[in-house]
């Protein structure tokens, strides 16, 4: 615990310190807020005992919104993702679309949440915030929101998070749509020899490759808090599948990373010499995950058992399938965009202004983010749509950097919602009719093999 900030006779309290709510934290700190950030952990344990909350891949928006903070947005530091390469199999194997997206004007990078966390906490101490270590339940924050202006709850999808309404209206799912597995690895570099295969751009690419009724698998550049470049491992895999079964047998980080080995020699042949290279990182026994995520969206507005108003920030206000990399992103934005509104507010920050925030936000981002979140999740309701998109991605490059683009920036894609709309975004985008754009698709009829040699090992 630290001294108390004394620069504003406005308070603000944020429960929960994880990236996003410490990053909201010292937003407010830095506008002259009195601010005191709750954890059930302590800083330490906060870095070295728990696990990554996923891989917090980033785009353009979200590093101008950690840069309107005055955060690191690591793209100086974090290998950079320049493109996303793309390759699809149907139900019986067959080799069908590939693609490889160049992001444009913007680069992306996977940071461990666990080190963001960990530098903004100690530059929330050093600024004089205050920081507490105790369990917050529905009790204490009734206390807690009680005494500050203004409390935002950034505590994850589970605990505190039934304190805000489900949104049946743009939650649309009633259960996980995906079972996950990730493993942080290294052994591989970042230069074009990785993955070249796939793209000139070889490690600089991340590598998504979709196998239909089985699941997803993505492989990408990520800064880890200890041993720094390296990469990340996020799989995806359907209910009832055999991708499923396999995750599940996860127990352990030498484990995790044994059934991706075998999942990619199994199913994913055409990426498995870089798959076979990499290596557990044996000073974290953290360095993986499994779980589900239900895709949930809630009130941006609660009140506790007192009456007393609180805001979800983050995960709590919306739980992303993490598929569409849209969960970290989304949260960033949201904290800054309520950390600049909140800076020149004047009144109280009542229901209407809070609800009139998350109202805006939704509307800049989140409702786009959960659209393109289902359209990569394959939702059957966006089947047709995908279709049209993926296969004019694989005959245009420039509508494939249009797609791929979505991660940064889905807001293009929340009027697409027919396949008259695909056809118009397609036509928008590289200037052709998209019927005869689309009369163009073949199918992939095989994808190109790695031939890497594992360098680093050899030298």
């Amino acid at each position: 615990m630290t001294s108390q900030n004394s620069r504003s006779t406005r308070s603000a309290a944020v429960i929960g310190a994880g990236q996003t709510g410490v990053s909201a934290a010292l937003g407010l700190l830095d506008a002259g807020f009195d601010v005191t950030l709750y954890s059930d952990r302590d800083q330490r344990a906060l870095r070295d005992d728990v696990p990554a909350t996923g891989t917090a891949l980033e785009f353009g928006e979200t590093q101008q919104a950690e840069a309107a903070l005055g955060l690191d947005s690591y793209t100086a530091r974090a290998p950079r993702h320049t493109g996303l390469s793309v390759r699809i199999a149907g139900p019986e194997r067959e080799e069908l679309i590939q693609f490889d997206g160049h992001f444009d004007g913007f680069v992306g990078v996977a940071v461990d949440t666990r080190l963001k966390a960990d530098e903004r906490l100690t530059a929330f101490l050093e600024l004089d915030g205050r920081f507490v270590v105790e369990q917050v339940t529905p009790d204490k924050l009734d206390t807690i929101a009680a005494a500050a202006d203004l409390t935002l709850v950034a505590t994850g999808r589970g605990g505190l998070s039934e304190l805000f309404a489900i949104d049946a209206a743009r939650t649309p799912y009633d259960a996980p749509q995906r079972s996950l597995l990730t493993v942080t690895v290294t052994g591989l570099d970042h230069d074009p020899s990785v993955f070249a295969h796939r793209s000139r751009a070889g490690g600089a690419h991340s590598g998504f490759s979709i196998f239909a009724e089985q699941g997803e698998g993505w492989w990408g550049p990520y800064l880890h808090k200890d041993a720094g470049p390296s990469w990340a491992f996020l799989g995806w895999a359907r209910p009832g599948s055999e991708w499923e079964s396999r995750f599940a047998a996860a127990d352990s980080a030498e484990s995790a990373h044994r059934i991706v080995q075998e999942l990619y020699r199994d199913f994913i042949d055409w990426d498995l010499p870089e798959v076979l290279a990499t290596q557990v990182i044996a000073e974290d026994p953290h360095s993986w995950l499994k779980g589900a995520v239900r895709p949930v969206v809630r009130s941006g507005v609660g009140r506790t058992a007192g009456g007393h108003l609180v805001a979800s920030l983050g995960d709590t206000s919306a739980a992303y399938d993490p598929i569409a990399g849209q969960g970290a992103q989304s949260g960033l934005i949201q904290a800054q965009r309520l950390v600049a509104a909140a800076a020149v507010h004047e009144g109280p920050f009542d229901e209407a202004w809070l609800s009139g925030q998350y109202a805006a936000f939704l509307a800049a981002r989140g409702d786009a983010a959960n659209k393109v979140t289902r359209l990569f999740l394959g939702d059957p309701e966006l089947a047709d749509i995908g279709n049209q998109l993926f296969a004019a991605a694989a005959v245009d490059a420039r509508f494939a950097s249009a797609l791929v683009g979505l991660l940064h920036r889905p807001q293009p894609f929340l009027g697409v919602d027919s396949p008259a709309a695909a056809s118009a975004f397609i036509t928008e985008v590289t200037g052709q009719d998209a019927a005869a754009l689309l009369e163009r698709f073949t199918p992939a009829g095989r994808f190109g093999r790695s031939t890497f040699s594992n360098t680093l090992s050899n030298a």
